[in-house]
């Protein structure tokens, strides 16, 4: 997500301000013509200002459609690694209704191997080229494996899970587009500590279900206790969720000031990678909690 990789100063700075060693290039002005000036000076000065903007190859600068092919391409490994995923998840098919086992080994991977590569793009503050690809490959893996897992037990869940997220990233991107949204120090901070209570709620929910104090009926442990008939699990889901359209709103805002402050290009995989993140992280909280749904019916 968007805290992992863009504690960068070109991402976290106001354009125009210089943070840590970092400054804002200027735009250059064009300096004043002489009156003297030929009639073919004139016109090179005219098809200077014609021709189209520079992109990343001739600035070496971050910008936002080297950035979106980047997500693009990120995202269509992720997907392609995630159907093989599911191919060997199924035990060699594609149809989980004819699935003679489940192999859950790819989701395993996939998981550790996300968490370690998130860690070390969370201590590096940039995700090179290689890592971002790697980041990829793992996550595929899990989505993969997980979607399959979750698509044999409640059968659509999948495609269900896959429209919301789409929804709540729509959403989210327009009204960052329009304005309306914007990030802002305070709801960060409450943003993070919200996230660190949710991490702690997990790994202790996750704890007490390996070690057998909740009830085995219990699919999710705590998340299926029913507070006035409401799953907990999908009250948690809400606002995990919500939490989750924030931190792409960080995501899109980490973008919008790397491209102005003149970020290098390479630092685009960062902003790439952490699209993918944070659009993942939604997509399984949405998974679980339609889970959750359909399993209290």
């Amino acid at each position: 997500m968007a805290s992992a990789g863009f504690n960068n100063p070109y991402f976290t700075q106001e354009p125009g301000r210089a943070q840590n060693g970092y400054a804002t290039p200027l735009t250059p002005t064009a300096p004043p013509v002489p009156p003297a000036q030929g009639v073919a000076d004139q016109a090179q000065i005219e098809g200077m200002y014609a021709a189209p903007s520079a992109g990343t190859p001739q600035t070496g600068r971050m910008t936002y459609e080297d950035t979106i092919v980047k997500t693009v391409i990120l995202f269509a490994i992720m997907l392609a690694v995630g159907v093989v995923s599911w191919f060997i998840t199924l035990g060699g098919t594609l149809s989980p209704q004819s699935a003679p086992t489940l192999n859950l080994l790819p989701a395993i991977i996939g998981a550790v191997g996300t968490l370690v590569i998130s860690l070390v793009i969370a201590f590096r503050k940039t995700a090179p080229v290689a890592l971002t690809f790697a980041y990829a490959v793992v996550e595929g893996l899990f989505v993969g494996g997980i979607s399959a897992f979750f698509e044999v037990v409640w059968p659509g869940i999948v495609f269900q899970a896959a429209l919301a997220t789409i929804a709540v990233i729509g959403t989210t991107l327009a009204l960052f587009a329009s304005g309306k949204i914007r990030a802002s120090a305070k709801m960060t901070k409450i943003v993070m500590i919200a996230m660190i209570g949710y991490g702690v709620f997990s790994l202790l929910n996750i704890g007490l279900m390996m070690f057998g104090v909740l009830p085995p009926e219990l699919t999710f442990g705590m998340r299926d206790i029913t507070i006035m008939g409401i799953p907990l699990g999908v009250i948690i889901g809400i606002a995990v969720v919500l939490m989750g359209a924030y931190m792409l709103v960080l995501d899109f805002d980490a973008i919008q000031r790397g491209v102005r402050n003149g970020a290098p290009a390479k630092l685009a995989w960062t902003a790439a990678y952490g699209i993918m993140a944070t659009v993942v992280f939604i997509y399984i909280e949405i998974l679980r909690m339609i889970a959750i749904l359909r399993g209290s019916d």
